[in-house]
């Protein structure tokens, strides 16, 4: 089996994938969203979904993924066969080592199951950032990304030249207890940055379109323009993450975008906080401004009944070329986002129960 190529299922014009933030709204606990995440998981696998990957974010009281690591091992618990992994790790954050060792000890509980994807943003503001890194000097994490990540890929690999500093470090689990497989590594980003690396090194791709709707087809253009085949990949592969919310009926996948797009906003004017209600977003006054923030988001939001969410996705399938679609279901209520990916789902004909 390809351990980064996905296969269509039921009418879906490319594999259809999970992002999860593990989103936590107003009345809820991180218990309940962190529940919602295996409820999400066994559904997708179930029903055919290709892999489901979790997204590192800090010190946001709405988003529960702070520790990707330890909810994929909770996930893996709880499903055989769909693909798990982040979406990604940022690495700037944390030593290159640690994330060997965390996604090797995955690799061991779920074989053949696990993604590395790796970012290279902090996945918070700057002063959370500042804590994570014990650093101000934020920047140079970012420029460093490259470094980092052949770093990562040694300890992976197990593969110091002698003389290195680090020939005689291992990352356990790994290569130095004996054959080995290790989880693809894949690079995500929302400008070109990523796209250029992971395309001169021959690297799967993952571009955040969910939030960076205008850079998605000129990151696609510059990651395939820049390919270079690898022992990983022969040609590009490419996904995108899109958020989507299906309902059973069209205003209340409006109303439930809202939450989102409200959220958005006050992590924006740094007052972030757990997922409103579709009544507090429903009554919440916008300032002109905050409209307008409000409308460009929506407008790369994927809503309404699961026909007219289907017809969004293959529309935007078509538009970027994009090898498989992950989306995203963010909304106030957990079992609303349930929902969303099981009438996504039947919308595409996939099977009830996959095997």
């Amino acid at each position: 089996m390809d351990a980064i190529r996905g296969t269509a299922a039921g009418t879906a014009p490319v594999p259809l994938s999970v992002l999860d933030l593990v989103t936590v709204g107003n009345g809820y606990t991180a218990n309940r969203a962190l529940r919602t995440s295996v409820e999400i998981s066994k559904l997708a696998e179930r029903r055919g979904y290709h892999r489901h990957w979790v997204a590192e974010h800090h010190s946001m009281p709405g988003v529960a993924s702070s520790a990707p690591a330890v909810i994929l091992a909770h996930l893996a618990a709880h499903t055989s066969r769909i693909r798990l992994g982040s979406g990604g790790v940022m690495l700037p954050n944390h030593a290159p080592l640690v994330i060997a060792e965390q996604f090797g000890t995955l690799e061991a509980m779920a074989p053949g199951r696990i993604d590395l994807g790796l970012g290279r943003a902090p996945g918070t503001d700057g002063a959370t950032a500042a804590a994570l890194r014990r650093t101000d000097l934020l920047n140079e994490g970012a420029e460093d990304f490259p470094q980092q990540l052949a770093e990562l890929t040694r300890f992976l690999d197990d593969d110091f030249p002698d003389g290195h500093p680090y020939a005689r470090i291992h990352a356990v689990p790994g290569p130095v207890q004996g054959p080995s497989a290790r989880p693809p590594i894949w690079l995500l980003g929302s400008s070109g940055f990523s796209a250029r690396l992971a395309g001169m090194l021959g690297l799967p791709f993952a571009f955040a379109h969910h939030f960076s709707a205008a850079n998605t087809v000129p990151a696609l253009d510059l990651y395939r323009d820049s390919f270079r085949p690898s022992e990983i990949l022969d040609a590009p592969y490419a996904l995108i993450g899109v958020s989507a919310l299906a309902a059973d009926e069209e205003r209340e996948a409006r109303r439930q975008t809202l939450t989102n797009a409200l959220s958005m906003v006050r992590l924006r004017t740094g007052r972030p906080g757990l997922v409103p209600t579709p009544e507090e977003a429903e009554s919440y006054q916008f300032s002109a401004l905050e409209r307008e923030f409000v409308d460009s988001w929506l407008a790369n939001v994927v809503s309404g009944t699961a026909d007219e969410v289907r017809a969004g996705l293959d529309d935007l399938q078509k538009r970027t070329g994009a090898d498989e679609l992950m989306i995203t279901a963010n909304a106030h209520g957990s079992e609303v986002r349930v929902r969303s990916y099981d009438l996504i789902a039947d919308a595409y004909g996939l099977p009830a129960q996959a095997f």
